[in-house]
């Protein structure tokens, strides 16, 4: 049985100002099992986002549905942890009381909130910085914070939408390694967005390559890479057949979506 279904989801968004509705994602069906690493890759505008931000429950499909062990997603929940682009911290407070929010929501007694906010510094490398504010740290930090905070509420699936798409080239590597290592040890289920073809291959088990808009699916791509998997690994010759190969994808979807 799936861990997550998503079951002819679309989403047809209403006309502005007498236009045409705008059809962000067609019927879209994805299985995606417990523990497994699926990243979302398409051209800008494919609908890759609306897919996940209705996952989240954030937004309202036109048709189909989504199915989180077997329940209906009708609306956010604790057991959806979700990361945006933006780094999303609540700036007045610190990045210990960030990642304990969620817990303190729940009503985790305190002595437990505390562990598992400690646990969660240590793993994203942000012990020195637990009194500090978010104004106070870099974009890395920030967005290490972030995710420290949507894992430290023991979510069932882990959504991800473009989390290092503004950090800088070197940032944005060891990001990705910071994740890829948290998932290889507790294997949470992970649904990740992105745009970046390199990125996608190196963290995810399966790889969905969307249409341009109006997304659907293209293709179902299995990565074969064995985990654990190293940064080295991105020079490989099973790495670069599958990056030619999914670039070839995208490319053909980001010409049809500058061209209209």
């Amino acid at each position: 049985m799936s861990k997550l279904l998503i079951e002819d989801l679309s989403r047809v968004f209403p006309p502005v100002r007498g236009g045409a509705p705008t059809r962000a994602l067609e019927p879209t069906t994805i299985a995606v099992g417990d523990n497994d690493f699926v990243a979302i890759l398409g051209p800008s505008g494919c609908g890759k986002s609306t897919l996940l931000r209705l996952v989240a429950g954030l937004d309202t499909p036109t048709t189909g549905r989504v199915l989180l062990d077997s329940k209906p997603v009708t609306a956010p929940g604790p057991d959806r942890g979700m990361v945006f682009q933006s780094y999303t911290l609540f700036p007045w407070l610190t990045v210990a009381d960030n990642v304990a929010f969620g817990l303190r929501e729940k009503g985790v007694p305190v002595p437990e909130r505390t562990r598992i906010v400690g646990e969660w510094l240590t793993r994203v490398g942000l012990t020195a910085f637990a009194q500090h504010h978010p104004k106070q740290l870099s974009g890395g930090m920030q967005q290490r914070t972030a995710i420290a905070r949507a894992l430290a509420n023991d979510p069932a699936i882990l959504l991800l939408d473009e989390p290092f798409g503004a950090l800088d080239n070197q940032t944005r590597a060891l990001m990705q390694e910071l994740l890829l290592g948290i998932w290889e040890r507790d294997r949470k289920t992970v649904l990740f967005v992105t745009h970046d073809i390199e990125e996608a291959i190196f963290l995810a088990s399966r790889v969905v390559v969307m249409t341009a808009r109006p997304g659907r699916i293209k293709a179902d791509v299995k990565v074969t890479l064995p985990y654990p998997r190293h940064y080295t690994i991105k020079t490989s010759l099973e790495f670069s057949a599958l990056k030619a190969r999914l670039t070839e994808d995208i490319r053909v979807e980001a010409v049809l979506a500058e061209n209209g």
